[in-house]
């Protein structure tokens, strides 16, 4: 690093600096340097935690509008040294079935998620089994916050969500009235604030949008017929 660069650290002029620079300095001292995201004020991870769990509150008040449900929130297993958290365990009594709903204010890693959501699903009985559940069938349903970014990212990797997660919003939300057989499903969700009112849930398919390029929408891949 150059002596005029030192300085202008030195003399608190950090944004005239790469971060690099910066990095670099600091590591001649010994001195790590983090930097830390905020928003408005707020740390970035204290606020993805905020709307996660307020969309864990609104689905949550959803489940307690359909009568048969029992619902229990972040349920950690250990099985075979595989560990995790599922946000979400439903119990459906009456038809013994058993759901597990991934809660995701924003999608990153798709190969993660799935991986995730499939580790989950697979470990979901020996969860239940210590609630006294003994399930004749498990399901999973993703609910992603609705916004562009999330939209883009769906529509990116709309491919291998769909091999994945075949059903849709309006599919799970039959489903969820009256559980029979199984079900693998993604569905987007109003996006709810800390502190406000649960939003409705609209069964909104997350894969049905047209696409203006080709001609053709996400969900079925069909032409479109002129009106």
């Amino acid at each position: 690093m150059s002596v005029p660069l030192v300085s202008r650290l030195e003399h608190g002029h950090v944004e005239s600096l790469t971060v690099r620079s910066v990095r670099a300095i600091a590591a001649a001292l010994e001195i790590r340097v983090d930097l830390v995201a905020r928003w408005r004020g707020g740390e970035l991870d204290r606020l993805l935690s905020a709307r996660h769990a307020a969309l864990h509150e609104s689905v949550a008040q959803h489940f307690a509008t359909l009568g048969g449900w029992t619902v229990r929130p972040e349920v950690s297993f250990s099985v075979y040294g595989e560990r995790g958290v599922i946000d979400m365990l439903g119990w459906h009594a009456a038809t013994r079935a058993l759901l597990v709903a991934e809660l995701k204010t924003e999608i990153v890693d798709v190969n993660e998620l799935l991986g995730t959501l499939d580790r989950k699903r697979r470990l979901a009985r020996s969860a239940a089994a210590e609630l006294g559940w003994e399930p004749s069938s498990v399901s999973t349903w993703l609910v992603v916050t609705e916004d562009r970014t999330n939209r883009r990212r769906i529509a990116a990797h709309r491919t291998m969500l769909r091999n994945a997660l075949p059903d849709d919003g309006r599919a799970v939300g039959r489903w969820l009235r009256m559980p029979a057989g199984g079900i693998a499903a993604m569905s987007m969700w109003p996006a709810a604030n800390a502190g406000a009112p649960a939003a409705s849930f609209r069964a909104e398919p997350a894969y049905a949008r047209k696409e203006a390029v080709t001609g053709r929408t996400l969900a079925t891949g069909r032409e479109r017929r002129p009106r």
